[in-house]
Order: C-alpha cells, then structure tokens, then sequence
C-alpha cells in the first residue's frame, strides 16, 4: 500500500510559545510607562495574545489551506490582503470586548493595536509561508527519492532477467554437434545445461546468494564451456573456502566469465585462462587479454553488474586494467539477508 502523504502541520507549542512572546514584547513599554497599573499590562497582554493565537490558525486553515493544497510562492497576494482586513476587525472586536469585560476607562489609542496587529499578522503570515515552502522542499524530496527508488527497482528487476539468449543459442548448437557425432557426453551436456536453467529460474526471485551457491551454477556454465571450447577455454579457482559463505549477486560470475569469452580469443592455439581467487574483500576474476580482432568493447556488461552491486551493496565493483592483464574485483558481504 502506497504510503499516504504526510500532512503539513504547525506544532501547537510554535502557536503558543510564538503568542506568548509576542504578548510579553507588546507589554514590555508599558513596564516603563509609570502610569500603567498590573491590570493594564495583563489587559494589554491578553488582547496580543489573543489576537496572536487567532491570526494562527486563521492563516493555517484559511490562508490557504495549507494542508490540502499547494500555495502560490508569492508571498504578496490576495489572502494576505484578506488577512490583513480581517485581522484589523478583530482586533477592534478584541479592544471593544476587553473595554466592556473590565471596564477599562483608558487604553492605548487604538491606532497602537491596529498598528501592532498588522505587524504581528505580517510576521506570522511570513514564518507560516517560509514553514510551508520548507515542507513542500521535504515532500518533493521525499517523492524524489521515492520515484528514484521505484525506478532502481525496475532496473534491477531487468537486470536480473539478463541471461544471454546467446549463451542458450550456443549450447544448443553444441548440443546438436554432439548428437550429429553420437558424442557419449551428450547426455551429461544436457543434464548440466538442464542443471544451469534450473538454477537460472530458481535464483532469479533472489536478490543475493552464498559465494557456495554461485559456484555451483559456475560449475555447470564451466561444464557447458567446456564442451564447446575444449581446452581453449580453462579457469583456476583459487577462491578460499572461508570466503564460501560470502554473499553476491546471483549471476554474477557467469556474467563476467562471458564477458571475457566475448571480448578475447578462445582457441586451442591460445587458450583463454581465467582465474578467479580472493583478496582481501574482494572476488578477483582475471584473465590475459588477448582481444578479438576487430572487438568493441561498450562497457554495458560491467555497467550493469556494477549497477547490481550499487542497488544491493551500495558498492561499487574495481576494474584494474594493464597492457596484459585485465581484472575485476567484486565486493563481497556476509552480513545478509536474502528476501
């Protein structure tokens, strides 16, 4: 369920903390007037603070709806000249009131309330507009990062799908060979072929496996490798066993190993030899190059294993390249948990 959008609101504590402080300024000249009594100054008070908390949430629910709907970044407009109209009215209603309740003989000219009044209703109006642009900055970041979220996911979501029809296209063809000549290893080359597909479906709903289980799928692409290059195609592993219960992308070694055999010679005059093995925290898969003639490389392969890493991870994979040798350092991770 899509998470629902968080409301714009102002702390009751900012509307009663900011009105008694403005009630307690309002009062302030009248501590150095020597005719003002105790009374005056809380009669005083009282109407800024009153007309303080009113002009509140008069600008919160009605100017405009600020939980409802987006405002204009003008702060000059016709809901501040409202404001302004309506909060002089009040405030000659607040005066009037407080003369009768406490039968005040003399107060402040009125032009004094009316003029304190303006200024509060411009403060306020002012920190209630700056509050509601940073919450709309907050919300459209919130939804940018939720957007950039979604979209990840389904560009992992097609990553995951990236099994090289190729791969397939080529192994059948293999296969047929082998048929053609009676070869006796046929029935294992479908078995091991039946073997990696199995584990292609089986994987494909998870997001990490254990370095074990990656090995495993390895062995059979290796096997069908194999049956199709002889030995032009040979691969060291020298991956510790201690690093077995680390955890990578599915694929992630089938991906690399084909991206080699794309880009370089594999023949029985010059074999193409992987090694694979660790350092540190990372897995190495490292070949000689010995590229194709004529061969482009795009970088799309390593870019979407390297996509891989940053969605899951948050890491990025090494590439050292010399004249002779090409690496590829994967990082690898053991505290995890797969969904």
């Amino acid at each position: 369920m899509e998470k629902q959008k968080k409301r714009f609101e102002v702390s009751g504590r900012i509307i009663w903390g900011s009105s008694v402080s403005l009630a307690v300024l309002a009062s302030i000249p009248k501590l150095f007037d020597t005719f003002s009594t105790p009374r005056d100054i809380a009669i005083n008070s009282s109407i800024t603070l009153c007309f303080s908390v009113f002009i509140w949430y008069y600008n919160i629910y009605s100017l405009p709806k600020f939980s409802a709907q987006r405002t204009s970044k003008n702060l000059l407009n016709g809901k501040l000249f409202l404001s302004v109209v309506l909060g002089i009215l009040v405030m000659i209603i607040l005066v009037i009131a407080h003369q009768e309740l406490f039968q005040v003989a003399q107060m402040d000219a009125p032009i004094m309330f009316e003029l304190r009044g303006l200024l509060i209703n411009l403060i306020v109006y002012m920190f209630l507009h700056l509050l509601f642009q940073n919450y709309q900055t907050q919300q459209m970041g919130v939804e940018l990062e939720r957007t950039k979220a979604v979209n990840l996911g389904a560009q992992y979501e097609l990553l995951k799908q990236q099994v090289n029809p190729h791969f397939l296209f080529n192994s059948l063809n293999t296969l047929k060979s082998m048929v053609d000549i009676n070869d006796p290893m046929s029935s294992d080359f479908i078995l091991k072929l039946s073997d990696f597909y199995r584990f292609t479906l089986e994987s494909r709903k998870m997001d990490l496996i254990s370095l074990r289980e990656e090995l495993q799928i390895l062995d059979s692409y290796v096997y069908l490798l194999k049956a199709r290059f002889e030995d032009g195609f040979v691969l060291e592993n020298e991956v510790d066993a201690k690093q077995y219960d680390a955890a990578i992308p599915p694929f992630t070694l089938q991906l690399l190993i084909e991206n080699c055999i794309k880009h370089n010679v594999v023949s029985l005059d010059k074999p193409l030899v992987i090694k694979l093995y660790t350092e540190e925290n990372f897995l190495v898969v490292e070949n000689k190059i010995q590229l194709k003639r004529g061969a482009l490389s795009t970088g799309v392969g390593l870019d979407n294993i390297n996509q891989r890493f940053m969605h899951l991870l948050h890491k990025e994979i090494e590439i050292d390249k010399t004249e002779t040798i090409f690496k590829v350092k994967i990082p690898t991770i053991y505290d995890y948990h797969n969904n």
